[in-house]
């Protein structure tokens, strides 16, 4: 099976419809060994946009998180959550909640964040039954593979995400921006360019544009980048989107995304867009233990549906400015 010219001690395994794999030998102390083999590691993710190593025997959160410092530094903490999360130790959270027999399909993490990780971690504490991978797509590959005007005009206008809080569903005003206090919130959505309105019932909406297309800070290369399809509302299932649009009218969704005009996002182009994705969608069912390093940039992730009791912890690094408040698309063309 061939391996990768990089980092010539970590024999990995490349398979065209799996992430890079390497597999090890449990450690004795897995923090230590990540500390070892970090340089070589990272050139790994770096090269291949994705890494998953087997054989760590990550079993609790305090070795988990461990590993994220000795790799990463210190962590990021999780700002403009869309749904509340477990908490499992410094900069370490449960995976998002999300109905087992529902895709998460494809996204980059906090993409409509100014500052976004720039690493991802995910450790497998407890294997599903079936299905659950974490899936990985090349954003390199996706955005050559999108149609040419539909990519240009993303490009050219970005995307806007709106979102409306309230006290049923999603996260709460606290638990997204870590307070309740309206002076406060305020502040943060000035200084991260996000329009704010109160509604007459005290709840929030906001909307904020971000680019669609960014530079890798590394290699400099195009990627896709967003969350344009996994909050769309046409990504919803149909009775869940006929529901909350009955409740909450539509433009009282709790996340939904348009182009970067304003104007609405037709089910085919979401349908488009997660086509793509899954034709150049990479996937390893998780085994206890497992570890896998994404670089957020380059690379897209997703939850499939899976069965029985599935825990993943995961933790965000390395924060990166892909974006300022005043939305500079690339000027390169495709």
């Amino acid at each position: 099976m061939p391996s990768s010219s990089l980092a010539a001690p970590l024999d990995v395994e490349l398979r065209p419809d799996r992430p890079a794999m390497l597999r090890v030998a449990p450690p004795d102390d897995p923090a230590g060994w990540a500390a070892e083999y970090r340089e070589a590691l990272r050139a790994q993710v770096t090269e291949h946009g994705a890494l998953l190593v087997r054989g760590l025997g990550l079993a609790d959160p305090e070795r988990v998180g461990a590993v994220l410092t000795r790799l990463a530094g210190e962590p990021m903490t999780e700002t403009e959550a869309f749904a509340p999360r477990e908490t499992a130790g410094p900069g370490l959270y449960a995976s998002t909640p999300w109905p087992a027999n529902q895709p998460m399909c494809m996204h980059h993490e906090l993409s409509y964040r100014l500052r976004v990780p720039g690493l991802m971690l995910f450790a497998c504490l407890t294997a599903p039954e079936s299905g659950g991978a974490t899936a990985v797509a090349d954003a390199e590959e996706v955005l050559k593979a999108l149609p040419a005007d539909l990519a240009r005009r993303f490009e050219r206008e970005g995307w806007l995400l709106t979102r409306s809080y309230n006290d049923e569903i999603g996260a709460s005003l606290e638990e997204s921006f870590g307070t309740a206090d309206r002076a406060a919130i305020e502040d943060y959505c000035r200084a991260n360019a996000i329009d704010c309105t109160w509604l007459a019932d005290g709840s929030l909406r906001t909307r904020q544009r971000r680019a669609a297309v960014v530079r890798h800070p590394l290699t400099g290369r195009r990627c896709w980048f967003n969350q344009i399809a996994f909050l769309n509302e046409w990504t919803l299932a149909p009775e869940v989107r006929e529901y909350l649009v009955d409740e909450y009218g539509p433009d009282g969704l709790p996340f939904n995304t348009r182009y970067g005009d304003g104007s609405p996002i037709d089910a085919e182009v979401v349908e488009r867009l997660n086509a793509t994705y899954e034709e150049h969608t990479r996937r390893e069912p998780w085994q206890a233990g497992d570890l896998l390093l994404v670089d957020n940039i380059r690379t897209a992730h997703s939850r499939e549906p899976f069965t029985g009791e599935r825990r993943i912890l995961v933790g965000m690094a390395e924060p990166r400015q892909v974006a300022d408040g005043s939305f500079t698309p690339e000027a390169s063309g495709r």
